[in-house]
Order: C-alpha cells, then structure tokens, then sequence
C-alpha cells in the first residue's frame, strides 16, 4: 500500500492504495464520484476525463499515486452551487442523447476553451477527438462548445 495525499473538488483526501490502482477507480469507489464514468479502460473513449492540475487527463490511465500532490476536478466539482457554462449549453444545445460520454466531453470542452477561448469549428472538433460518443454525430457537441465559447449559456 501506498500512502496519497489528494485534493478532489478542492477537499483534502489522505488514503492508502494499492500501487496500480487506477485513479477512475480511486475517485468512484472510494470517493463515491460516480460522474467520472468508466467506458472502456482502455484511454480510448474519454469518458473518464478529468483535470488534474488544470490540465484535462484520461482518469484511467493515471494511477491514483501518479496524483500524489495533485488537484483533481471531476464533473461534479466543475460547477460551484450552478452550472459551469459549458455544461449549460450542453443543456441548451442537447449535446448528449444517452449521457454516458457527456463528463467526458464536457471536462474537455473546459480544458479546450481554457486554452483556446475562441476555437474554430475545426479547433473544437480537434480538441475532443479524444472523446468518443456513440449516439450524437457530434454535431450538437460542436454546437454547445461553439455556444459557451460565445458566452451565450445561461
């Protein structure tokens, strides 16, 4: 076992885990955050995005002693009390069917727009290639980001 010390929606956690303990299973079976979906465990789908240190990783293919030190934001922790903007116009936008990819794609999206406050439809598409859906076509996706990047989310 391996002693960590992480902070999770900005809340201190000290645990002990196993050295390959991934940190997808680290934030939904002992932190309860269930938001952080696991769609294949292969890093393919991006379901299990996440920020670590401000920077948007794939939640299963970190080891949650890779995160020793660091600052983790899951879905849940993204918005403060309402909605982050971009998981508004998600809403608006109906940028999801069946909801399994849409933490995924929307800690993404944040990430993308962080770095990228005003990316073309091209620069959007690019910035969640990592992130499958099975059920949109992704069209409604490009929509919600191109809608939060012009701050219109309500």
């Amino acid at each position: 076992m391996v002693k960590i010390s992480i902070t999770v929606d900005g809340e201190r956690h000290e645990d002990e885990v196993e050295p390959r303990l991934l940190l997808v299973h680290y934030l939904r079976e002992r932190l309860g955050k269930v938001g952080t979906v696991v769609g294949c465990d292969t890093s393919n789908c991006g379901a299990c995005t996440v920020h670590l240190d401000g920077n948007s990783v794939k939640a299963c293919s970190v080891l949650a002693v890779q995160a020793d030190g660091g600052d983790v934001t899951t879905i849940e922790g993204l918005a403060n009390g309402e909605w982050h903007p971009v998981q508004a116009a998600f809403k608006e936008c109906h940028g999801l069917q069946c909801g399994y990819c849409t933490p995924g794609m929307i800690m993404a999206a944040v990430d993308l727009l962080a770095n990228n406050p005003a990316p073309s439809e091209d620069e959007i598409r690019e910035g969640l290639e990592g992130n499958l859906c099975r059920c949109t076509g992704y069209q409604n996706i490009v929509k919600a980001v191109q809608l939060a990047a012009e701050g219109g989310a309500r």
